[in-house]
């Protein structure tokens, strides 16, 4: 279900506003409701708590704002922004740019489409400062939905009053819909390899080396490649979590046997995504038949593993088939490791992060990126292939790291 933000501002319009939370749910949104201090004197929070079935949002400063990932991720997991009544006071704060409660520091947060259903005075709605405002607004590519004309509030007969609810949701819908549907094909008719989870290197028939890596990350971007309509091939390591509807499924323990599943699969794709945390040691000589006696003290001689990426990049050479991505998982400042990788592995692609950071990494359902803020990591297997949908049509992108919030 895909989750649509309502900012609600300070005008008599803002009763309206309830009913087009139900227009959108109606239409299968979940609905994140933000109100102004100022929207409060209208309606109160409890109504569209109720009606949403989640806390309004109020106050950039209430407590726990910032432990709250569902806050947190907002400006990145939204599909639409949608401010319904948009007084001129916040088409104001949006064209200029400023950031002085939760609604307008939001609108600068995120890359979701802005929808404003504005609703004011007729004259305050022909004044020159509100009109360059909206141009301003429209030239960065936000969508409106006109004010009706009618009997307003304020006792006068003409334009300004808030659009009805059916239309502004109509148009969320048909701004919404148009978007997924682009990114929906991008990606038809390609050949999708992707690796996700971790790799277990065993020790002996009980013990193992490995990492916490869940595989979400690598499952959220199969996911997505599939959606985009591409065929997936998935490889993946053990994990507790389901693996997503895929073309293929591969299911593999040790790094060598994902080195020699990728190697195999690797032939004819277009598209390779490297999103496992493979093992870089494994034990020398491989694991011993019977357990190791716990009694004497434990010395283990490592070798490394094959670096899969990089043999990829190296039997590509200077072909473009297939695109490479990788992930580098690091602690602490990723940029610099990952800018060395994307040169040493010739890849395409690295997605460098912090696994240390909170909400970073393994075992969390976001992830920090080098290309865009906190977000879940649905949200940042989009912002991946939206990049590798450009690198595969040839379509001017810079190569560098990315940082987004992605699940490990």
């Amino acid at each position: 279900m895909s989750l649509v933000g309502l900012g609600v501002s300070g005008g008599i319009g803002a009763y309206k506003s309830v009913e087009v939370v139900r227009q959108l749910q109606t239409r299968g949104y979940e609905v994140q409701a933000i109100m102004t201090r100022n929207a409060r004197r209208f309606v109160g929070a409890l109504t569209f708590e109720a009606i949403t079935r989640r806390p309004v949002i109020t106050s950039q400063w209430a407590a726990g704002m910032n432990a709250n990932i569902e806050h947190i991720a907002l400006a990145t997991d939204m599909r639409a922004l949608v401010v319904a009544p948009a007084t001129a006071n916040v088409i104001g704060k949006f064209a200029q740019g400023l950031a002085d409660d939760f609604l307008s520091a939001l609108y600068l947060a995120t890359r979701a489409p802005l929808v404003l259903a504005p609703a004011m005075n007729t004259v305050m709605w022909e004044h020159p400062a509100v009109q360059h405002n909206l141009a301003t607004l429209a030239a960065r590519g936000a969508t409106f939905v006109e004010p009706g004309v009618g009997y307003l509030a304020c006792g006068w007969v003409g334009k300004g009053r808030l659009a009805e609810p059916e239309e502004i949701a109509a148009v969320v819908d048909h701004v919404v819909r148009g978007r997924e549907s682009d990114a929906a094909g991008s990606l038809r008719g390609l050949r999708v390899l992707v690796t996700a989870g971790p790799t277990c290197e065993d020790l002996d028939p009980v013990r193992f080396l490995g990492n916490r890596s869940s595989g979400k990350m690598g499952f959220a971007v199969a996911r997505e490649a599939r959606r985009r309509g591409a065929q997936v091939h998935l490889v993946a390591g053990p994990t507790a979590v389901a693996a997503p509807d895929v073309t293929t499924l591969t299911r593999v323990r040790s790094a060598a046997e994902m080195h020699a599943a990728v190697i195999a699969a690797a032939a004819g794709v277009d598209i390779v995504i490297m999103a496992a945390a493979v093992a870089d040691y494994t034990p020398a000589g491989g694991a011993q038949d019977l357990k190791i006696d716990k009694g004497a003290d434990l010395s283990l001689k490592l070798e490394r593993t094959v670096d899969i990426l990089a043999s990829l990049g190296q039997a590509r050479g200077v072909h473009t088939r297939p695109v490479l991505v990788g992930f580098a998982a690091q602690t602490g400042d990723p940029v610099a490791r990952a800018t060395q990788k994307l040169a040493q592995k010739r890849v395409d692609l690295i997605v460098a992060n912090d696994v240390s950071a909170d909400g970073s990494g393994f075992d969390v359902d976001t992830n920090q990126v080098t290309l865009v803020p906190l977000m879940s990591k649905d949200a940042v297997a989009s912002a991946i292939l939206d990049r590798v949908a450009r690198l595969v049509s040839h379509s001017p992108v810079p190569v560098s790291t990315v940082s987004v919030p992605i699940q490990a």
